[in-house]
């Protein structure tokens, strides 16, 4: 795949682009990765495709200097401009999200649901309402208590510590936990990642009611054992547009974006 940047305001958008089919695959990455994260997909991609990954705001490449605010109005100029440099664009897309990433693709799909060929999300964020992520991120004392916790970190791996001992907090969500904020970069980059994201918002049921008006095939992908997004919110998610959205288990953890299952990628492409 080609890397380049292209120029939006005054940030500066790293990205990945490869292929010369007509149909393109917009490809959205998950938290603290980057859009090398689907380099692998690029020798894999079926006829008739071409593949774009973007850097999001405070990962990868990307410069990203318009503050802590990013919306999917945003995302559309970017992919517009960045298609229309490489020309050929026929305007018609389909959407791959993983974890965070897949909150990303389907607050895209909402707002473009006509232009939207398949939904292909996995492990992904955005089928829950995470009530602290809501709490940190989207409510003014929250906001402040999630700064003052990125810079004063004490309190909370002492809260952590104890939460885990208690059995509150089960063990791969405290590692998880544990490992983004353990030094000073990196709960900065949490805090300014998250807070950033805070408006990419989708709307489950109007998602829904959009999949089943415009027949859009989605097709979801977790690990069995992945202890971070359940499998069981996908199920959820899947009631009332089972016709229209199918659910796959494969033996791995929340990192099913990899080159070893990309049989099983593959399949979700093609179907």
């Amino acid at each position: 795949m080609q890397t380049a940047f292209i120029n939006y305001k005054s940030s500066a958008i790293s990205y990945s682009y490869g292929g010369n089919g007509e149909k393109l695959l917009v490809c959205l990455h998950g938290y603290g990765e980057s859009e090398k994260s689907f380099h692998f997909l690029e020798k894999h991609l079926p006829d008739g495709y071409r593949i774009l990954a973007i850097d999001l705001p405070y990962h990868g490449a990307t410069q990203w200097n318009e503050g802590l605010q990013f919306t999917i109005e945003d995302l559309l100029v970017i992919i517009d401009a960045i298609c229309r440099q490489h020309g050929d664009y026929t305007g018609r897309l389909t959407l791959a999200g993983y974890s965070m990433g897949g909150r990303v693709a389907l607050s895209l799909f909402q707002q473009v649901p006509a232009q939207t060929d398949k939904i292909i999300l996995l492990a992904p964020d955005g089928l829950k309402v995470n009530f602290w992520y809501r709490l940190a991120t989207r409510t003014y004392i929250g906001n402040r208590l999630f700064r003052f916790t990125m810079y004063h970190p004490q309190w909370f791996f002492r809260f952590l510590q104890a939460g885990n001992k208690l059995g509150l907090i089960n063990q791969s969500v405290f590692k998880f936990t544990n490992y983004y904020i353990h030094d000073n970069q990196v709960r900065d980059d949490l805090y300014k990642r998250w807070t950033c994201m805070r408006l990419i918002r989708p709307r489950l049921s109007t998602i829904k009611q959009l999949v089943t008006q415009h027949r859009v095939p989605v097709r979801l992908l977790y690990g069995r054992y992945d202890r971070i997004i359940r499998y069981e919110r996908g199920e959820k998610f899947r009631t009332g547009i089972e016709s229209f959205c199918t659910l796959q288990i494969i033996p791995s953890g929340h990192q099913v974006l990899h080159e070893k299952h990309m049989a099983v990628i593959l399949e979700l492409l093609k179907t």
